[in-house]
């Protein structure tokens, strides 16, 4: 890695998930600041945090920089917002701000940016916040950038099922592909509830799964599954319980119940998100 690189985009507002300045939610967001806060440990992938209005060279310069971490000139990435107050205790926003799966080349990339931050003054975006009493946002939307994992297979995780809580299960729901269809709804998931205690796999449900994100040119896109597939389990126990185990660790380690999404790629398990599920936080409230 070239080091005068390095040092131009050390002393932009560009900070790398490795940064310990990168843990602080107030500069890089809740998103960005959970998976910087696991960086160290946990099998996260790479990326930095766009914090602030940014000269579009430095930012070319890290995504060159994350491009020669995976080896590829132009990689593809996954951009995300990363508001300060979302994925919060008591507000997570998912599905208000724009995720972008896919972007390739810096072009792609700077838009990707700019459609994020707007998506922060979007209707729905602005709505959701006066109904949970927060303020709109005063400054640029902080956004996260990473590599794109060539998902197989994807979840969403939570340590408490957030239905019925007292149960002690925990809940995971797994499709083909990225986990977009499953986080936007348009695919019904697999689901797996594993017993807190042992791990041992309570129910198993094994969906009709019609729909699943994939990787395409310019992003990403909604694609059938095929026929064959359709009734096959999206992943195994095995891979459930290691998921159900993840979460109940971070649970323990934060000291709350938690919401990930993650991602597999053959046999190799990828944290995405880590956020408190924020459904029991209003639930004890009302």
């Amino acid at each position: 890695m070239n080091s005068t690189v390095h040092l131009v985009v050390q002393h932009q507002p560009i900070l790398w998930l490795e940064d310990p300045a990168a843990t602080s939610a107030r500069r890089t967001g809740g998103k960005a600041a959970a998976l910087a806060s696991l960086a160290h440990r946990l099998p996260i992938p790479p990326g930095f945090v766009v914090v602030d209005d940014v000269d579009p060279i430095a930012i070319e310069l890290a995504y060159r920089e994350l491009g020669d971490r995976a080896g590829s000139d132009d990689a593809l990435v996954a951009v995300r917002s990363s508001a300060t107050d979302e994925d919060g205790r008591t507000a997570s926003f998912a599905g208000q701000h724009e995720t972008i799966l896919g972007v390739r080349g810096i072009d792609e990339l700077l838009a990707a940016i700019e459609a994020c931050r707007a998506s922060a003054h979007s209707a729905r975006a602005l709505h959701y916040r006066r109904a949970n009493g927060l303020a709109t946002p005063a400054g640029p939307l902080p956004v996260l950038v990473q590599l794109l994992v060539a998902a197989d297979a994807a979840a969403v995780v939570f340590s408490v099922n957030p239905v019925t809580p007292r149960s002690g299960e925990v809940l995971v729901n797994a499709a083909f592909g990225l986990g977009e269809s499953i986080v936007g709804g348009t695919v019904t998931p697999d689901e797996w509830a594993l017993t807190r205690a042992s791990l041992d796999v309570a129910r198993r449900t094994i969906a009709d799964k019609r729909r699943m994100t994939v990787r395409a040119p310019g992003g990403s896109r909604e694609v059938d599954v095929p026929a064959a597939l359709r009734r096959l389990p999206s992943i195994s126990d095995v891979q459930a319980r290691r998921a159900a185990a993840l979460a109940l660790e971070l649970e323990d380690e934060l000291g709350f119940p938690v919401d990930l999404e993650v991602a597999w790629t053959g046999d190799d398990l990828h944290l995405l998100q880590c956020r408190p599920i924020t459904t029991l936080a209003q639930e004890a409230a009302a």
